[in-house]
């Protein structure tokens, strides 16, 4: 079964597309998949940050 994309509203059969725009379709693939990683570990740096902010604050002397 043909896999289709759709890019700027024109659906596209992959299985017809030319070898560079396969290259450039996986590129843009692995990329996204890559800025998705990218978000989830700026997620949990900021779950941690958070953490040691609060941390830090409650060990600061009390006035």
């Amino acid at each position: 079964m043909a896999e289709t994309i759709t890019i700027d509203g024109k659906t596209y059969n992959t299985d017809k597309l030319s070898d560079e725009a396969k290259d450039q379709l996986s590129s843009l693939q692995i990329t996204d998949k890559e800025i998705a990683s990218l978000k989830t570990q700026t997620a949990i740096a900021q779950t941690a940050r958070n953490a040691y902010a609060k941390a830090l604050a409650d060990a600061l002397p009390k006035d």
